[in-house]
Parts: structure tokens; C-alpha cells; sequence
């Protein structure tokens, strides 16, 4: 009888036949545990399915990225406006109400015994419990802009006891710093979709079926 794994994959974006693909090559079993990094949602074109997906099986779960976020945030009336793109999925959501309560039950991060996910990053040297909300969707550099792709990147300096799985910043392959690891590898820009296998410390990647859209400029 096979072990239980844990399997985290990088930012699906709305890419559900490559997840399909992806889970289909790992050979998920009934007693496997599937965590996404966040940003199930905007830019690929099955959004629903995917959330569809997360929502039904229980081995699935997510923390919240900063696309799912603006999409919660929205249909709570928080903020005025969404992205060309988030705007496009919110209507294909509309008349989901369940999903949208879905994307908002997610959690900013999730520890388990050996790693903790988070979407986007951990400014190092404070608890994960203190973080930051924008910090924990959004970082990407420790200048003073955390988007910023410029600078010194957070994942080079966190040296937590736990491991860090994240997304967030697509790369053309996984992100791998002294204590985190780096899991999008652009599946929505054409590149591939990304497992990592916990107990084994195995990466297992497909390719895209489609560019959907455009690459961040570096």
C-alpha cells in the first residue's frame, strides 16, 4: 500500500485541464492530500472548474491568493474595482454565490509539522502569525515596494524553521532558496503547471495547453 503524500502545486489560475493532466501523471490516491499555493482563479479559462474542484473534494485545499482576494474583496464591496482580468472571471462566477463563499473561506497560510504555504511570501524573522496581509499575497522583494521584482527577494534571507512552499512569482522553473520553495511555473503564460511531493522531494511538472495570457514584464 503506497504512503499518503502531501502535494502542493503552484498557481493554477483557472488552468484546470493541465490540472487534471498534472493530478492524473502524480497518480493521486484516495489517501493523497492536494494544497494549491493560491490564485486558483483569474487569467486561464476555467475558473469555476477549478474552484468547482477544490470546493467538492475534501483532499483539496488552497490558501488564498492575491487574484482570489481582490475577487472576495469585490463581491464584499471592499474595494470599487477589479483587473481587466479579475473582472472577466468575476462574471464567470456570477451566480456561484457558493464559490465566492468558497474563495473567501480560504486561510492566508497553512502550517503543517515541516512547512508552512503561503501565497506569496514571509518577510523574514517574523512569525508567520504576524504577517502581514499584503506581505503574505504580494511580497516579492524587502524594498519598499514588496511587488517590486527588483531588489533582494524575501525567499533568499527566510531561514525559518519551517520550509516555505509559495507561488506568486512565475519562473521558468521552481524557486529554491536555503529554506522556501518556489512553485509557479506559469502555467497560465504557457509555461507548465507544478506538483512538489512532499515526502518524496519530488518536483512533477506538464506543460500548458495554451499561453492565456501575457507574461509580466521582468
Amino acid at each position: 500500500m503506497k504512503m499518503a503524500r502531501t502535494i502542493v502545486i503552484g498557481d493554477i489560475h483557472g488552468c484546470y485541464d493541465e490540472l487534471i493532466e498534472l493530478i492524473e501523471k502524480i497518480e493521486l490516491t484516495l489517501e493523497d492530500r492536494v494544497i494549491a499555493v493560491g490564485d486558483l482563479t483569474v487569467k486561464g479559462p476555467k475558473s469555476r472548474e477549478v474552484l468547482e474542484l477544490f470546493r467538492r473534494d475534501p483532499r483539496f485545499s488552497s490558501v488564498i491568493g492575491n487574484h482570489d482576494l481582490a475577487l472576495v474583496n469585490f463581491w464584499k464591496h471592499e474595494t470599487p474595482s477589479l483587473k481587466t482580468a479579475q473582472q472577466r472571471t468575476f462574471d464567470e462566477l456570477a451566480g456561484n454565490q457558493h464559490l465566492l463563499e468558497f474563495l473567501a473561506s480560504l486561510p492566508l497560510y497553512l502550517e503543517l509539522e515541516s512547512h508552512v504555504i503561503v501565497h506569496a511570501g514571509i518577510r523574514p524573522g517574523v512569525p508567520i502569525r504576524h504577517q502581514a496581509i499584503a506581505d503574505l499575497v504580494e511580497l516579492r522583494t524587502l524594498g519598499p515596494d514588496r511587488t517590486s521584482r527588483e531588489g533582494t527577494p524575501w525567499y533568499e534571507l527566510y531561514n525559518d524553521e519551517k520550509v516555505a512552499l509559495f507561488g506568486h512569482w512565475p519562473s521558468s522553473s521552481p524557486r529554491i532558496g536555503r529554506k522556501a520553495i518556489g512553485l509557479d511555473t506559469g502555467c497560465v503564460y504557457g509555461y507548465q503547471l507544478t506538483a512538489y511531493i512532499l515526502e518524496d522531494h519530488e518536483f512533477i511538472s506538464v506543460n500548458a495547453h495554451a499561453a492565456y495570457d501575457s507574461p509580466p514584464k521582468k
